[in-house]
């Protein structure tokens, strides 16, 4: 079967290549028109891609704006074959920004903001065609599958932590859901950054690896009085969070006076009560946050490179595999990232 990759018209296609394609009527590998590479574009050839939870979310029908049939994945690590208008990157080894129209304001995406694999291309595919300036050189230390495992994690981990969490030398930082790609990250930048990590998952056998990694204690949150004895363990400065839900009160009461709560996601869904009077009598600061700008991914990746940091890789699969490692992330059981090997 063969169908037209959105944002591209018919007679701009040559050549078949290999992607996973999500349609009505489920994820399948199939041989697809390979798209062209408009000026400023550049074509990588990719060796490897990761999913992330939003591959899934989109696979279940949970996401805003889902077009039929798409080719999904945001990271991807491969090399340039082709770059009409920068020649200097042809056979560079590459990561790609997945961030994609951020526009000028640093403080929060603009309006044409959208994320690299839907609507646009994904990476799950033997090849891709981006804007030439989110084609970055990967990190030499990193294989190309511990190179794909880094770019969305990585940035948003990084926006979350360094740039709305503000984190420095010494603090204390709460990580929560632990084993997930992003907070893996962040673990791995923070103890990097010389702050002190508490972490939080549902999984005693995730907290004994995060501890293995950096992190200094952890915390079961199926477990009575957790957040009593979170807190329990000095000032803690900041709370970056993915969970949100019932939980977000739990942080309000374990982060300091004048802390910092960041979230960039919601695995349990909305506050059902919010404690609004404990975060302005502690003045607490409630932040937000989402991907990253493309400043933000470049300190990212200078960090990375500076401190030879190696992203958590949880399992490979092959293309034809990969059906089986969204099963995987569907079954929340993985510790790190999920890496199809896409050539």
């Amino acid at each position: 079967m063969r169908w037209n990759i959105i944002g591209y018209e018919p007679t701009e296609y040559f050549a078949v290549m290999k992607a996973l394609v999500l349609d009505q009527n489920g994820l399948a590998v199939q041989e697809v028109l390979q798209p062209s590479c408009p000026a400023g574009c550049a074509r990588v050839r990719l060796h490897a891609a990761a999913l992330n939870h939003r591959d899934v979310y989109i696979t279940e029908g949970k996401y805003a704006k889902i077009v039929y049939p798409a080719i999904l994945g945001s990271d991807g690590c491969g090399v340039v074959t082709e770059s009409p208008d920068a020649p200097c990157l042809l056979n560079k080894r590459v990561i790609i920004d997945p961030s994609m129209n951020w526009d000028g304001d640093d403080r929060a995406q603009g309006p044409g903001f959208m994320v690299l694999g839907m609507p646009m291309q994904g990476t799950l595919a033997e090849e891709i065609c981006v804007p030439m300036e989110h084609v970055h050189q990967a990190p030499s230390h990193l294989s190309d599958v511990q190179a794909a495992a880094l770019p969305l994690a990585g940035v948003t981990a990084w926006r979350a932590l360094m740039h709305q969490g503000q984190l420095e030398a010494g603090q204390t930082v709460l990580i929560t859901g632990i084993g997930g790609g992003v907070a893996l990250a962040a673990l791995q930048f923070a103890v990097a950054a010389g702050a002190r990590v508490l972490v939080s998952s549902t999984s005693d056998a995730k907290i004994a690896r995060a501890i293995e990694l950096g992190a200094a204690k952890g915390f079961n949150i199926t477990h009575d009085g957790w957040s009593k004895a979170a807190g329990a363990e000095g000032p803690v400065d900041l709370v970056v969070d993915s969970v949100a839900g019932e939980y977000i009160n739990d942080y309000t009461n374990i982060v300091r006076p004048g802390g910092r709560i960041v979230v960039y996601g919601a695995s349990r869904g909305v506050v059902p009560s919010l404690n609004i009077h404990r975060i302005f009598w502690k003045q607490i600061q409630l932040i937000g946050s989402t991907m990253g700008t493309a400043k933000n991914f470049a300190d990212m990746l200078t960090f990375v490179t500076k401190h030879n940091i190696v992203p958590v890789v949880d399992s490979e699969f092959t293309l034809n595999e990969a059906p089986s490692a969204f099963e995987r992330m569907k079954q929340a059981q993985q510790f790190g990232k999920i890496v199809v090997r896409c050539s």
